[in-house]
């Protein structure tokens, strides 16, 4: 039996990037998906491969993560669908990334906070009563962009790290609750850091010397099995905590 068979998981930006390689992960281990984003062709080209590859079922939404109403009927949906929720993944992020903290204007700034740390507020508020009905977990993404002070990431690591904060309290509050939040912070080879790699070659540079590896992270075989098992009951005593998986992954308290 597979470890996530019969569940139902939220991924947002699931039809690309980390996010995908995410919903593969999880589809592969037998959780149902809902998967969220801005543009239609990408989620249906998306649940097109995963029910063919996987033969699960997924109900792709459009929906902006910075509007509070359009969360709220992603969740609806969800519970109409499918009648429960599992596993909530924030993992959807637009940010001015390559823009010194100088440089950056308010609405650069709104940005971030509203697609980052916003968005995963209201998710996680619209989900908790059906994550508490099936003694459910969230998983956060943040970034080493805060955690270590990445250059060109302001307004990207304030998000994320609000993110860290947010989780954390929401794991002590939740526990009681049996709903576990954890967060991780990956760095991986998407289409969007292969553009910015382009973008900024300098930054990029020295952002893969840090990397005790000295490769990028894999979405689906590294971040997405790290994540499956964080929702999985093999990690039901673990909450409130960072899984940094930057060239070699590690729980940090």
């Amino acid at each position: 039996m597979k470890r996530l068979n019969g569940n139902v998981t939220i991924i947002t930006g699931g039809g690309k990037g980390i996010g995908y390689g995410l919903a593969q992960a999880f589809a592969e281990s037998g959780s149902d998906l809902v998967i969220t984003g801005r543009t239609e062709s990408r989620l249906l080209e998306a649940k097109e491969r995963l029910e063919k590859d996987y033969g699960i079922k997924v109900l792709p939404i459009v929906a902006d993560g910075a509007d509070e109403e359009a969360i709220k009927e992603v969740v609806r949906m969800t519970v109409a669908h499918f009648g429960k929720i599992n596993t909530l993944i924030n993992n959807a992020q637009v940010s001015k990334s390559g823009l010194p903290l100088v440089e950056h204007t308010k609405e650069d700034f709104d940005m971030a906070i509203n697609s980052g740390l916003y968005a995963a507020f209201f998710y996680m508020r619209e989900c908790f009563p059906y994550l508490k009905e099936t003694h459910g977990s969230v998983i956060n993404f943040a970034s080493g962009a805060g955690l270590f002070g990445k250059l060109g990431q302001a307004s990207y690591a304030a998000a994320k790290e609000g993110i860290r904060g947010m989780s954390r309290v929401a794991a002590a509050e939740w526990g009681p609750d049996g709903v576990r939040v954890n967060v991780v912070c990956p760095l991986a080879m998407t289409e969007s850091l292969a553009e910015w790699k382009e973008e900024y070659p300098d930054l990029f540079a020295k952002t893969i010397q840090g990397i005790p590896l000295g490769r990028f992270a894999d979405p689906k075989n590294d971040i997405g099995k790290v994540c499956v098992f964080l929702a999985s009951d093999d990690a039901s005593y673990v909450t409130g905590e960072t899984v940094t998986l930057q060239g070699g992954s590690g729980l940090r308290p």
